[in-house]
Formats: structure tokens, C-alpha cells, sequence
């Protein structure tokens, strides 16, 4: 048993903060400032949208690194789950990240990267192929090890973030426009207005989601309780900067209604600066972020399935590590074949509909875990040494809580369908749950009756 191959330990802050950066930085921060400006319609409320989401992820930045603290395995948001509940409601989460979340999410991100791959190079291929060999040309990467898929993913996430504050400073100098700080609001205060601003959070959230994802490779990483507390603070930081800017530079240059008018509000802004030559400029950009987002996909959520395989609840060899590499290999290909034939099959839209209402509500257990935790340590009366503390809770951990819940609400009145939908699928896992777990007993039971 001494000699079963173990995740190895290489990765550091630098790391840490560029894997929490990737899981966020996708193609929606090109694209989702016109969904906003849809919904609201002035500066004042177009900002406070993305600082209001930026907020929300700090304090789940904030919330995570104490998890990733007390609990620093391989698995992450999985591990803080099946500690805190019931290895159930860590399986179900387990399962819709593969079936749902994590799949169709890379899935969506890698045909948009197929589109600009297209549009950039004049490539005659579907959108559908370009997008299998790119998930499964960053799987081969992956199976190498977490150094090499680590220093590819950091590779694209610096890349991309150039690509953002290159559009920023263009944008400032050569766009031209100026914000009009007035009206604040854009509609007297009312239950129309609230309505709109809880339209405007959605595409918010879902632009500021990811980060989470980071604390997959909890295992993998020199130091954990430090590292990746840092990293999760630095790289939320990081990003909630990027994404202002953006949106400053949007509203500066098209203003609100040239900006809900447009559906590639990057383009356009590049356009105005620079002409055709911008917007080529941007599609190369935006090209590398989608690639950067699938290589950060690709290697922190087989992490959570290798940990269920770990515990019985998945097949064994999903739970098998490469002696050569030390990387869940089996889990990496898995990832990348299944996000690969969404891809090609097309299907990809359709399950990003039902992502964002399942997404939040394991935001909300995860947090709402800490109160568990907090509350068994002051039971046993032995507190944990080298925890961080998230500061102000338990309110700014229940405020956190309760947005992650009004998101929720909010999914399933705007769209009732597609969030009952999500939720069927979430619940198919506990009767695949329930399988893996009297398989699990009956494998044991030999060893307890020898």
C-alpha cells in the first residue's frame, strides 16, 4: 500500500491565484455587460451590479479560504460538503458537476472558442470538431501532470488578463465617449426596479462564478491552508478589477444604450478604437480566453470525481493515479471526452439553461457548511490551529448565504421550465447515490467478515 502512487504536491500561490482567476475568466465578461445594460439602463446601476457581484464573491472568496483551511484535501467544495451533511449531498454535487455544470459549461465555452478559431484563421471545420480537439488536445496536456497543466492554464490566464487591460487602455485613450454620471436610477424606486436589478445580478453572478473551482486542487498544492486562501483572495481581487474596468471602458465609449444595443460589446469598443484591426485584435483575445477557461476546467474538476471514486461512490479506476505523473488520469479523460461529445453533439445551450439555479444552491450549502463546522468546534472546545477566520461572520457569511439563495429564487421565478429541469437532474443523482453505496458496503463486507 506504501507504494500506491499519491497527487503531488507542486503547486504554489502563484499558482493557486492564476487557477482561481481561470476558473472566472471566460468569453462572458466580453459579452455579458450588454445583458446587464439590457436589464438596467444607467452607469450608476450597471456598475453597482458588477461591484454588488463583486462583493458576493469576495465574501465567498473570504468564506472558502476558511474551509480550504480546515479541510485542505483534494476535492474541495466536494470534501466540505460530504464532511459537513452526508456523503450524499457530496455525490449529488459531484454529479452534476459532471453532468451539468462543469461539462456543459466547458462544452458552450469551447464552440465559442471554435467560432473565433474560425473567424480568425478562415479554418473551414464545424465548430463542433475545432471544439473536441481543443478539449481533447488540453486532456493529452492534463494526463502529464499538474505541473504541466498548471503552468498551461497560468500560461492562458496571463495572456488573457493582457488581452482585458490592452481593451481597457484602448478603450480610455482611442474610444472616445464620456460617462454622464446622471440619472442615478433609471426608473422611479419601486418593485419594477428591484425586479430589474435582480434580472441584472443573474448574468452577474454567473460571469463572477468559478473561483470555487480552485479548491478542486486543494491536494495538489505545496501548502494548501495558505496558498490557496491567498490565492482565492488575490485572484477574486484580480478579477473584480478586470471586470470594472471593462465595464467603465464599455459605458465610456458606446454608453448605456449603445451598450445594451450590441451583442459584443468588446468588439464594438475595440472597433471604435481601432477599426477592423481592433476587432481582429479582440477575437484573438477572446479566443485565448475560452481556451484558458477549458484548461483551467480540465484540470480541477476530475479532482472532485477522483475523491468520489476515493470514497466508493464512483468506478475505481476514475479513482487510480499515474504512477509516472501522479495525476487522476482516467478522471482527466473522462472530463475531456464528455465535454467533448456535448460539444459535437450540440447540445450544450440547452444544459447551460438549467446551470445557474443548481450552481447557487451548492453555493449556498458550502457556505452555510461553515456554521457547521464553527458550531463542532465550539462543541468539542478544541479550536483549530492555522484556520484562517472569515471576517464579520456569521453576517457576512449568512449575507452570503441568503444572496446565493435570492439568485436561486430569482432563476426559478424568471425561468420556472428550465429551473425545474435542473433540479430533476440534481436529483437523479441520490438513486445513483444509493447504487454506488450498497456497492461500496457489499465490497466491504468480505474484509468485515473475514
Amino acid at each position: 500500500m506504501s507504494d500506491r502512487p499519491k497527487l503531488r504536491r507542486q503547486l504554489g500561490p502563484f499558482d493557486a491565484t492564476m487557477i482561481v482567476m481561470g476558473g472566472i475568466v471566460g468569453s462572458g465578461i466580453f459579452i455579458n455587460p450588454s445583458v446587464v445594460a439590457k436589464a438596467v439602463h444607467t452607469p450608476f446601476l450597471i456598475l453597482g451590479a458588477w461591484l454588488a457581484g463583486g462583493v458576493l464573491a469576495m465574501l465567498g472568496a473570504f468564506i472558502w479560504a476558511e474551509l480550504a483551511t480546515r479541510l485542505p484535501g483534494a476535492g474541495g467544495q466536494y470534501l466540505y460538503l460530504r464532511e459537513a451533511y452526508h456523503p450524499a449531498v457530496a455525490f449529488v454535487y459531484g454529479w452534476v458537476l459532471l453532468l451539468v455544470t462543469n461539462t456543459g459549461g466547458m462544452a458552450a465555452v469551447a464552440v465559442t472558442f471554435a467560432h473565433y478559431y474560425r473567424e480568425i484563421t478562415g479554418f473551414g471545420g464545424s465548430d463542433g470538431a475545432i471544439a473536441a480537439v481543443a478539449l481533447l488536445g488540453l486532456t493529452a496536456i492534463n494526463c502529464l501532470g499538474v505541473r504541466a497543466g498548471s503552468s498551461v492554464q497560468s500560461l492562458l490566464m496571463v495572456l488573457k488578463a493582457s488581452a482585458i487591460a490592452a481593451m481597457v487602455v484602448v478603450g480610455l485613450f482611442l474610444g472616445g465617449g464620456h460617462i454622464r454620471p446622471t440619472p442615478l436610477l433609471d426608473r422611479p424606486i419601486s418593485l419594477g426596479l428591484v425586479a430589474a436589478i435582480g434580472a441584472a445580478m443573474t448574468p452577474v453572478a454567473f460571469a463572477y462564478g468559478g473561483w470555487q473551482t480552485a479548491s478542486f486542487v486543494a491536494g495538489e498544492m505545496r501548502d494548501p491552508r495558505r496558498d490557496l486562501a491567498r490565492g482565492l483572495f488575490f485572484g477574486v481581487f484580480g478579477v473584480v478589477v478586470l471586470y470594472l474596468s471593462v465595464n467603465v471602458v464599455c459605458l465610456k465609449v458606446l454608453g448605456p444604450a449603445g451598450l445594451a444595443a450590441t451583442g459584443t460589446p468588446a468588439t464594438a469598443v475595440m472597433r471604435a478604437a481601432l477599426g477592423e484591426r481592433g476587432a481582429q485584435w479582440i477575437a484573438m483575445g477572446i479566443a485565448v480566453s475560452t481556451l484558458g477557461f477549458l484548461s483551467q476546467g480540465i484540470l480541477t474538476a476530475p479532482r472532485v470525481y477522483y475523491a468520489m471514486a476515493r470514497d466508493g461512490l464512483f468506478f475505481e479506476t476514475v479513482g487510480r493515479l499515474s504512477a509516472r505523473t501522479g495525476a487522476p488520469v482516467v478522471a482527466i479523460v473522462l472530463q475531456g471526452i464528455a465535454a467533448a461529445v456535448v460539444a459535437m453533439v450540440g447540445r450544450y445551450e440547452q444544459i447551460l439553461n438549467y446551470e445557474v439555479s443548481v450552481d447557487f444552491i451548492s453555493f449556498a450549502l458550502t457556505a452555510a457548511s461553515l456554521f457547521v463546522f464553527r458550531r463542532r468546534e465550539h462543541a468539542s472546545g478544541h479550536v483549530q490551529a492555522g484556520v484562517y477566520r472569515v471576517p464579520g461572520h456569521p453576517y457576512t457569511t449568512a449575507l452570503f448565504v441568503a444572496a446565493s439563495a435570492a439568485i436561486v429564487i430569482g432563476t426559478v421565478v424568471n425561468n420556472p421550465g428550465n429551473t425545474a429541469i435542473g433540479q430533476l437532474i440534481l436529483l437523479t443523482g441520490i438513486p445513483v447515490y444509493l447504487y454506488w453505496s450498497r456497492r461500496r458496503g457489499r465490497a466491504s463486507a468480505p474484509s468485515a467478515n473475514p
